[in-house]
């Protein structure tokens, strides 16, 4: 597999701009097929506005980027397709949760979803209720998703400062850790329980990594785990 490259950052500034993407314009037609194919085997999937970046930039303990609006379709032809436009990457917030005995809680995709049996920390890809004032906001992706997956609140855990980003090709995953008061068995039930409120929940079962191997002797546990966890369930 493709070794991650890890920056550890303080701070991001990511600007959302109005840019036309051609990848998107020029292959409308596939696309809007490709899509269509898709929902025949997926029908809850819908296209809906997300955000793609581009111009990465990592200097001193800062990312800057650019991101820009485009739909969901789009984007899933560009990944299905092998990422033909090279420019662009998929930048989102996680949230590693760690549990108080050490164990980190990812979620597993449920069916109907796009990413299908994938185990995630808690994550999306942005979209506009993500923008703040003209710039990406990913502490609040990360702390609005984690709610959204897990039901977990700001009133049940500690987040740490910083980010670890993790570039795998054309993915920038920009990790923060969330610590937990309670261990990952308790963290796990009540994460089930909040699940099996929903009528269609986003994830299908919850999952606790507690060892992983050495991918690299510098590289924080939790990021050894959502890196070998993303390439298992490829």
């Amino acid at each position: 597999m493709t070794s991650p490259v890890i920056h550890r950052v303080a701070t991001l500034d990511l600007a959302v701009r109005p840019i036309v993407w051609p990848f998107a314009e020029e292959r409308r037609a596939e696309i809007a097929a490709h899509f269509a194919e898709k929902q025949r085997e997926r029908p809850k999937i819908w296209n809906g506005r997300i955000l793609l970046g581009r111009d990465a930039v990592f200097n001193d303990g800062h990312l800057t980027a650019t991101y820009f609006e485009t739909d969901f379709a789009s984007f899933l032809a560009w990944r299905d397709w092998g990422f033909p436009d090279k420019a662009v990457f998929n930048g989102f917030g996680m949230g590693a949760l760690r549990a108080s005995d050490g164990a980190f809680i990812m979620g597993e995709m449920a069916p109907h979803t796009a990413n299908a049996g994938r185990i995630y920390f808690p994550s999306g890809t942005p979209d506009l209720d993500d923008v703040r004032d003209g710039a990406l906001d990913i502490p609040g992706s990360v702390v609005r998703e984690v709610g959204e997956e897990t039901g977990l609140t700001a009133a049940d855990y500690r987040i740490e400062p910083g980010w670890h980003c993790v570039v795998t090709g054309p993915t920038i995953a920009m990790l923060q850790v969330i610590n937990l008061d309670i261990p990952g068995d308790v963290a796990r039930a009540r994460i089930e329980t909040n699940l099996a409120r929903e009528t269609e929940p986003e994830l299908s079962a919850i999952h606790l990594v507690r060892g992983t191997s050495d991918l690299r002797p510098s590289m924080p546990r939790f990021v050894t785990a959502f890196v070998e966890q993303q390439f298992a369930a490829r």
